[in-house]
């Protein structure tokens, strides 16, 4: 927990990670029941707005990754469509939330995995989502460089995270609500002090959609397109894993 006085480690680094890995366990019981608060239950629908632009019926019997998994909403859509007969592999350093949400579908297999050092073989998935994980990396183009090693050249990669509404008067009426009304929100259900501030803090450091796209396609991505969601409160970028991805360098802990 932080004192009241310092900021959020929302930069990246040793301190980034520890601090989302320990927000995160702390707030996992009333998780999902904040995101179809505060979404208003759009979280939902934009996740299966990503899984219709995955192509997973490419390979229906295939393997899938649902990186930064959480509480495995994203897993759980996937493996709920039907005709899907392969499996989900949900990762995330949180186990608390991993245990939360394993019984949500069938065909769900977590593992409790850092996105930046992850445990498999290369070129093994099928295909991959992220659902606001990204955001939460300590370090995002190594994270973005361990996605495109996993993936099977051709496979696809949706990834929806916070963006902010370029035009007014949304974007002046939603940044009254994410910044001042969701915290309040967030604090009276969560009893967390600082875990819904750091939502709107860590949105304010992440790249815009054509900045995060630009690094995707740095990362071995190819086809990288994007899609702004309720007037930009949130983006679904899609991709697909060029045959031989740059592996950058590691630019952070």
């Amino acid at each position: 927990m932080l004192a009241s006085d310092q900021k959020l480690p929302v930069s990246g680094g040793a301190a980034k990670r520890a601090y989302v890995r320990a927000m995160f366990s702390a707030i996992a019981p009333t998780y999902d029941r904040l995101n179809r608060i505060l979404s208003l239950r759009l979280d939902l629908r934009w996740r299966s707005q990503a899984v219709a632009r995955l192509d997973w019926e490419r390979a229906p019997e295939g393997i899938y990754l649902d990186l930064c998994a959480g509480t495995l909403d994203f897993a759980a859509t996937l493996a709920r469509q039907p005709g899907f007969l392969g499996r989900v592999i949900g990762a995330d350093f949180v186990r608390p939330m991993l245990e939360l949400g394993r019984r949500k579908a069938a065909r769900l297999e977590p593992v409790t995995a850092d996105a930046l050092e992850l445990p498999f073989a290369s070129a093994v998935f099928d295909g991959a989502m992220i659902g606001w994980g990204m955001r939460n990396l300590a370090d995002l183009d190594l994270g973005l460089a361990e996605l495109a090693r996993v993936l099977k050249p051709g496979g696809g990669v949706v990834i929806l995270d916070m963006a902010t509404p370029p035009r007014q008067p949304l974007r002046t009426l939603y940044l009254l609500y994410f910044e001042r009304v969701l915290p309040r929100i967030g604090r009276l259900v969560s009893k967390h002090t600082s875990a819904y501030e750091w939502l709107p803090e860590s949105t304010r450091a992440f790249p815009a959609p054509p900045e995060l796209a630009r690094r995707i396609a740095a990362a071995g991505f190819t086809n990288v397109r994007y899609t702004l969601l309720l007037g930009g409160i949130t983006a679904l970028h899609v991709a697909v894993r060029a045959a031989e991805p740059p592996r950058p360098p590691r630019t952070g802990a």
